[in-house]
């Protein structure tokens, strides 16, 4: 198996994890909005497993393929690059601040926990959509070149 056939196995489970990412942070944040702090722990952790395994499986695919060339249109390259820029850019963001989460959740420091939460869980629902979404445009929607 060459480089670019293992980064076209790679694409979709990175795919796939993202998804899961963001359904177990959709269950996590609807289990400590019902008081079940271990269901949400359980959900959080999964959702920092799968984050956590993307991110290797992403770097690795991106080793073996580097960067792939959008074939779409203009207007829909247009459309597709400011979704992979915020996507890049905020991913970046939250990495730190997922961290720090974990770290209050340790320390239970649930009041700081809590405050950065707030700020930090869109960011990172939004970074698992978006991943999701450049993964659909770029491989099924319209293709790489």
């Amino acid at each position: 198996m060459n480089a670019e056939a293992i980064g076209n196995v790679l694409a979709p489970v990175n795919a796939t994890l993202n998804l899961t990412s963001f359904i177990l942070l959709m269950a996590g944040l609807t289990y400590i909005r019902r008081g079940d702090r271990d269901a949400h722990r359980r959900c959080m952790l999964g959702a920092v497993t799968a984050s956590g395994v993307f991110l290797v499986l992403y770097v690795t695919r991106f080793a073996l393929t580097g960067t792939h060339r959008f074939a779409g249109p203009d207007a829909a390259r247009t459309f597709y690059l400011g979704i992979l820029f915020s996507h890049m850019i905020l991913a970046v963001v939250v990495l730190p601040l997922v961290l720090r989460l974990l770290w209050f959740a340790k320390q239970e420091r649930f009041v700081e926990h809590r405050r950065l939460a707030r700020w930090t869980f869109p960011v990172w629902a939004y970074v698992s959509l978006t991943g999701l979404a450049v993964y659909v445009m770029l491989y099924h929607v319209y293709g790489y070149v």
